[in-house]
Parts: C-alpha cells; structure tokens; sequence
C-alpha cells in the first residue's frame, strides 16, 4: 500500500511542475508581443446558381406579381486565417468588398467571433449574395463613369460574369478586407486582399 501511495504522490507533484511550469512560459497578450494573424483566401466556390436571366416589370409572370427580376447567384469566400501568436486570439468581425474584373458589386461582413488557437489556422466560408437585378442597378450607379470610360454596357458585364462564374473566366477580388482581432485587451484591425483565381 505504501508504495501506491508513492507512486500517485510522485505524479501528482509531476503534474502539478508541468502545469506551474506551462502557466509559467504562456506568453501574454501585448501591444509589443501581438503579431498580426494572416488573412489568405484559399478559394471561392459558387454553391447556388440558376443561370443567367433578366425580366422587367413588363412581364406578367405565371404566379406573383409583376417586378424587375434577375438571376440570383451565391459565391461562397473560403479564407484560412492563421494565428502566429504563442497565445489563442479572437476575431469578432470580418469585412470585404467584391469586384466583378474591376467593377465592386457587393460588401459583405461576418460577425461572428472566432477563436483561434496558438499557432493554428481557423477556416472561415463568407456567403455572397448576387443577383443580375442589384448588380445592375451598381453598375448604373456608382459604375456607370467606370463603364464609359471601358466603353462597356452593362448587359454584356452581366452576362459575361453570370456566364462565366462557374468556370471563374473572370477575375474576382476582395477588396478592401478588415479583421478585427483580439486577445487579453489588445486589438488589432488586419487589413487583407486576394484575387480569385
């Protein structure tokens, strides 16, 4: 029985070094020692597609009312983001314009925190919402100039990238990115781009 008792005592003093140790060499968060997390896309899938259509308020439909009407189309953002502090960190907003080639047709913005271990990489999928109906109305308002200038129409922007999106023919940029971070008082915004493919 005494040397049961040994044995139990020895680990237990054992395991109570490693834990006053380990607590010991944790770094902590600080201005100094807080290195900004890395924002890289990995990839951009489009999960929802019905193809490309347009129709105006003009068209009796079989069913509802009557509306301009496009095509909606959903891109999912994959993003790996790595944390390369010695401690975990916390995002709690993540932000992002997107550009059609050179044209913005969207912002998106994911709210919900994330923490990210010590040394590790978190995968984050931010939805994008698009139809040909909103994506118009952007390139006839802020992208009308942009369009003149590219001697373009918007009809032939529309259909090229709705075409083309689930081949990606067409570069598409994030634009614009901030991640706000966070860990035992400090917090750092992370700007990021990346262009697909």
């Amino acid at each position: 029985m005494q040397k049961k008792i040994n044995v139990v005592t020895v680990l237990s003093v054992i395991m109570m070094a490693f834990l006053v140790f380990g607590c010991a060499a944790m770094q902590k968060p600080s201005e100094s020692n807080f290195k900004d997390p890395v924002v890289t896309l990995s990839h951009v899938e489009v999960p929802y597609y019905t193809g490309y259509y347009y129709f105006g308020a003009k068209v009796k439909p079989d069913k509802g009312d009557a509306g301009n009407w496009g095509a909606p189309m959903m891109m999912a953002f994959i993003w790996e983001i790595n944390n390369p502090n010695a401690y975990p960190v916390m995002m709690d907003d993540f932000k992002f314009s997107i550009n059609f080639e050179d044209f913005e047709v969207n912002t998106v913005n994911a709210a919900e925190g994330m923490w990210i271990p010590a040394g590790k990489t978190n995968e984050l999928r931010v939805p994008a919402m698009f139809d040909t109906r909103q994506t118009l109305l952007t390139l006839l308002l802020p992208g009308a100039m942009q369009l003149k200038e590219k001697k373009l129409s918007p009809w032939d922007a529309l259909e090229k990238w709705w075409r083309g999106a689930p081949d990606f023919s067409f570069p598409i940029t994030a634009t614009g990115g901030a991640a706000v971070f966070q860990a035992g008082g400090v917090t750092k915004v992370v700007p990021f781009e990346a262009t697909f493919p």
